[in-house]
């Protein structure tokens, strides 16, 4: 059985036990988008807006955090960006498919790169969106039901400008104490950007019913809707 198929399924029983229990899943979901509703409040008013280098044309954004339907989902709502593509930084091109990936053991982390427009919508802006809605950062190494190194939280700059807002701006984050636990996202260079497979795109659209989705990610892109009136765009 492939591990895709196998997280499939698990999920699919998750889902039913939570229709009487309310069961771990469903609990962590609330729990996360408690925490995020905090946080985002809370950015607004310790982590002031960093002057950005100016840039013209389109730029680039890689995260990571947990599963990437998510993600993709969350920044494809976001206005200035134009395209959200799933796939695996961190590991080599010769491991970056899903279920070798899904071993934990190649280095790789699931991630998103997002095409921006930085007249539109600032790098830092992502990083707001990013640690308020898209994951919970103080989960090392997993995310909700997810377990294991490829579903940790990291953010992959591709330039020194990129490094410094996003090294400051966690500094901020901690200063501030936003979080009740420490944030343990890594700041790591881009080596590369590996695109995954065909079937993991827009997933989030194709199987908007799916249990894993509606338990774990649909929260996600209704929170950005509420706590980002002004950055939301329907799709």
């Amino acid at each position: 059985m492939s591990i895709y198929i196998f997280r499939f399924l698990t999920v699919i029983l998750l889902g039913i036990t939570s229709l009487a229990a309310c069961s771990g899943a469903n609990s962590s979901a609330k729990v996360v988008s408690a925490k995020s509703a905090e946080a985002a409040v809370n950015m607004e008013a310790v982590a002031p807006p960093i002057p950005e280098t100016a840039a013209k044309g389109d730029q680039t954004a890689v995260f990571a955090g947990g599963c990437f339907w998510g993600l993709e989902a969350v920044f494809e709502h976001i206005k200035g960006v134009s395209g959200v593509t799933s796939g695996y930084s961190g590991g080599t091109a010769k491991t970056a498919d899903y279920e070798t990936v899904s071993t934990g053991t190649t280095g790789h982390a699931e991630a998103v790169k997002i095409t921006y427009n930085p007249a539109q919508v600032s790098y830092e802006q992502l990083l707001k969106v990013f640690f308020a809605v898209a994951h919970d950062p103080t989960q090392l190494d997993r995310q909700s039901p997810d377990t294991g190194t490829q579903y940790r939280s990291a953010i992959f700059y591709a330039n020194a400008e990129q490094k410094r807002l996003a090294e400051n701006f966690i500094v901020e984050l901690t200063k501030s104490k936003t979080f009740a636990e420490p944030i343990v996202t890594q700041v790591v260079p881009l080596a590369a950007f590996y695109q995954a497979e065909d079937y993991h795109q827009d997933y989030l659209s194709h199987h908007p019913k799916q249990p894993y989705i509606v338990i774990n990610d649909q929260p996600k892109v209704e929170n950005l809707q509420k706590l980002f009136p002004d950055l939301y765009v329907s799709k």
